[in-house]
């Protein structure tokens, strides 16, 4: 996978529409503030349940280390580089993370990893519930019985992706500008944004989402995954996406 997020833009226009398609449908609200005006660029979101509410699935503690500490840690780097660049202000971390060439070569790679960092949790957080919800419906169902044959396929190939993710990283479930919904994975805390995809599903696949329950057994932590899934909204965030 080709991961030169620094010059993805620069070869074709086409592709900066595309981009900047991708953060309207993404419809963040995590904008950037200048140092002036808040002691941070980003805040870290609530996580909007209690710590043991994906239990037995998603224990407590990961889930408190997790929000608490790894996230955390990501938008209080995130918020040392842009201090130093306040003609970023205003500017949400998605548009940033979409158009990583205009973004100041200074604070581009902190950009990449630390906001992708925020970006990835932020969403991550926003699709879970406990027990989950009935699995895909409406027109978000009938993309996934198009381009994976019905859910069992999708998830044969979501499950690959995560299982085969090397090292850290994230598998997702996307969709691009004309519509089309893929399976891919993305290495560290880089975003599909970047490459002009609308993020619809991410797991996080970092041991540190899953190392104190399952230790090694990444398959079984991405089988309990499924069970905390919020169906309905990665089905709105699908009909945001597509219009």
């Amino acid at each position: 996978m080709n991961t030169n997020l620094s010059s993805l833009s620069r070869r074709d226009a086409i592709r900066r529409t595309a981009l900047l398609g991708a953060v309207a449908a993404f419809g963040s609200r995590f904008s950037v503030t200048s140092a002036a005006e808040a002691p941070g660029a980003v805040s870290l979101p609530p996580l909007g349940y209690a710590y043991d509410a994906l239990e037995p699935h998603i224990d407590a503690q990961t889930m408190q280390i997790h929000h608490d500490k790894h996230h955390a840690a990501y938008v209080a780097n995130l918020n040392k580089a842009l201090a130093g660049a306040p003609e970023l202000a205003g500017k949400t971390i998605e548009s940033l993370l979409s158009d990583l060439e205009t973004v100041p070569e200074p604070v581009r790679m902190a950009v990449r990893n630390q906001g992708g960092g925020h970006a990835n949790h932020a969403l991550f957080w926003q699709q879970l519930r406990k027990n989950g919800s009935h699995g895909p419906s409406g027109d978000l169902a009938k993309a996934i019985n198009s381009t994976f044959g019905d859910f069992a396929g999708f998830q044969k190939q979501f499950t690959e992706a995560a299982t085969k993710q090397f090292g850290s990283g994230w598998a997702w479930l996307t969709v691009a500008p004309n519509k089309q919904i893929a399976v891919e994975s993305t290495s560290n805390q880089d975003t599909p944004l970047s490459k002009g995809r609308t993020p619809l599903l991410g797991i996080d696949v970092w041991e540190h989402a899953y190392y104190l329950k399952y230790q090694n057994r990444r398959p079984e932590y991405i089988t309990a995954f499924y069970q905390v899934i919020d169906w309905d909204v990665i089905a709105e965030r699908f009909k945001k996406a597509v219009g």
